[in-house]
């Protein structure tokens, strides 16, 4: 079963656009390992705390200009 887990931001995106990265990450390894593959296939989109991690040696707080304008 091939899976797939993408960590962002909390709220940096929304509905819409987690269903467009599971069906374009789907058809990605649909064209590797073939149609076969389709209903094993796991994405999974976890979301992160602000303050939950941290880049060049800082907490990271997403800014709000990054921050998705609809609800998720």
């Amino acid at each position: 079963m091939p899976f797939v887990n993408i960590k962002t931001p909390e709220g940096a995106l929304n509905r819409a656009q987690k269903q467009e990265i599971v069906h374009r990450t789907t058809n990605m390894l649909v064209e590797y390992f073939s149609e076969a593959a389709r209903p094993h296939t796991m994405v999974l989109i976890e979301e992160v705390k602000d303050g939950g991690y941290g880049r060049a040696d800082e907490i990271f707080i997403l800014p709000d200009v990054y921050r998705s304008k609809e609800n998720s």
